[in-house]
């Protein structure tokens, strides 16, 4: 039993930040010398984020200017606690207004998110702010970056198989511009030059209660995928520290995923009796433009397969795991022909697929 889409919503911060107040912040908070801004300017000059969205002012990171490593963990946390749940709900209620589902039906609520704990937690908050029945059966899936929401709808494939009538809610919020990195490290400003906040939610079941409405026709996931990239654990770290979580990205990685994506890939379509060639289209998650990039190469893509991909990371910048449902909701919103394979990367390096026909 598959699980068939009957909503999906999403929902970015009120604040926004421009390329041009990006490139300032990183001036003033991360840079000592002349030559150290030149190459922050190179880098975020080659982001693909015009502007993006943030749950607090981009004005009040300047508040700790004077602190080495910017806000404590204890400080970020507290503005996870305040601004995460409020987002989820937004995202989750649009998806149940598209699939005119009542929150009342939702059996099964799978929260996921990598950029703040606390409990009890965003899960039980939309509980309250959605009046989700009490009985509702949680799961968080927590910390596997932005391949998240992906681990996600594998839980989800799983509930329906065994519920096949039950209403499943799945929403992923992420708030990553709360773990800006102060100073100078090569490795960490390029999650400052790319990462966002957002959340995205979708609804639906293993066998709906009446037909789906037009646009989530053909949206039914048929399986999920995951492969672990060879000698690729130092390449991607997302740490908690002191003073936030700690993003490393290594420039090791896009030809890591260039060498060997493809291999596995090819093999698992093969598996679900598909090919490269029969895909109709690609949500492949923008980690960044040298990832895309990547992709195309390994799989042998044109330039208009990641398309939607570079327009969300130009428009919204990388959600870690919300971005691939923004990616779903515009390919539904354009009916994009199917199937379609959705594709994230996380720390491990791990490579994770979601076949929707």
């Amino acid at each position: 039993m598959s699980f068939q889409i009957a909503g999906v919503g999403s929902a970015v911060p009120a604040h926004t930040l421009s390329a041009d107040t990006a490139l300032e912040m990183v001036r003033r908070l991360c840079c000592e010398t002349p030559k150290q801004a030149r190459l922050a300017e190179m880098l975020y000059r080659r982001s693909g984020v015009d502007t993006r969205a943030t749950c607090v002012p981009p004005e009040s990171a300047y508040q700790w200017e004077a602190a080495p490593n910017g806000p404590t963990l204890a400080e970020r946390m507290a503005l996870y606690e305040q601004h995460a749940a409020p987002l989820a709900a937004q995202s989750a209620t649009a998806a149940l207004q598209q699939a005119d589902c009542p929150p009342s039906r939702v059996r099964y609520l799978v929260t996921v998110s990598c950029t703040g704990f606390e409990a009890p937690g965003v899960d039980l908050a939309l509980v309250q702010s959605l009046g989700l029945s009490p009985g509702v059966e949680r799961v968080n899936v927590g910390f596997m970056g932005c391949h998240g929401a992906i681990n996600g709808l594998r839980v989800v494939r799983g509930l329906a198989a065994a519920d096949p009538g039950a209403v499943i809610l799945l929403v992923a919020t992420e708030l990553c511009s709360l773990h800006y990195a102060y100073g100078w490290d090569p490795e960490r400003l390029v999650g400052n030059a790319l990462f966002a906040d957002g959340s995205a939610a979708l609804v639906g079941a293993g066998r709906p209660a009446q037909p789906p409405r037009q646009e989530a026709c053909g949206w039914r996931l048929k399986a999920t995928g995951s492969q672990v990239l060879p000698n690729s654990a130092d390449l991607m770290k997302w740490r908690v520290r002191d003073h936030g979580f700690e993003m490393a990205l290594s420039a090791e990685l896009p030809g890591l995923v260039e060498k060997h994506l493809a291999g596995w890939l090819t093999g698992w379509l093969e598996s679900q009796g598909h090919s490269l060639a029969s895909i109709g289209s690609w949500a492949i998650h923008p980690g960044g433009p040298k990832i895309l990039s990547a992709v195309e190469r390994a799989l042998g893509l044109p330039p208009a397969a990641t398309g939607v991909s570079r327009d969300v990371l130009r428009e919204h910048g990388n959600m870690s795991s919300a971005t691939v449902l923004f990616l779903l909701a515009r390919l539904r919103q354009t009916a994009a022909p199917g199937p379609t394979v959705m594709l994230g990367f996380g720390p491990g390096i791990v490579a994770e697929a979601a076949l929707w026909e």
